[in-house]
C-alpha cells in the first residue's frame, strides 16, 4: 500500500497582503526612517562641532571626538539597511 500516491497536498500560496504584514511593514518603516535621521542629525551635529570651534560647548567636541567613527559606520549601515528594505519590501508609511 503506497500512501503517497494516497495524499493530496495542495499548493502552498502566501498571502502576503495579509494585513499583520502589513503593519509589520509600516512598523518598520517608521522604526527604520527614524533611526536614519536621528544618526544623521548625530553626524551633523559632530561634525559641525568638530570643524566649527565656537558653536558648541567643550563638552560635544569632547563626545565627537570620541564617537565620529561610530556615528559614521552607524548611519553607513542603516542606510544600507534602508536600502536594501526599500529594494526587496518597499517603504509603507499609511499614507
Amino acid at each position: 500500500m503506497n500512501l503517497i500516491s494516497m495524499t493530496t497536498v495542495p499548493d502552498i500560496e502566501p498571502n502576503f497582503n495579509a494585513p499583520w504584514l502589513q503593519g509589520i511593514q509600516v512598523i518598520a518603516s517608521y522604526v527604520l526612517a527614524t533611526a536614519l535621521i536621528v544618526v544623521f542629525i548625530m553626524l551633523i551635529i559632530a561634525i559641525l562641532s568638530l570643524a566649527l570651534r565656537g558653536i558648541f560647548p567643550d563638552g560635544v567636541r569632547d563626545w565627537a571626538g570620541k564617537n565620529i567613527v561610530v556615528i559614521f559606520i552607524a548611519a553607513a549601515a542603516l542606510g544600507a539597511i534602508s536600502g536594501l528594505f526599500q529594494w526587496f519590501i518597499s517603504f509603507d508609511f499609511g499614507f
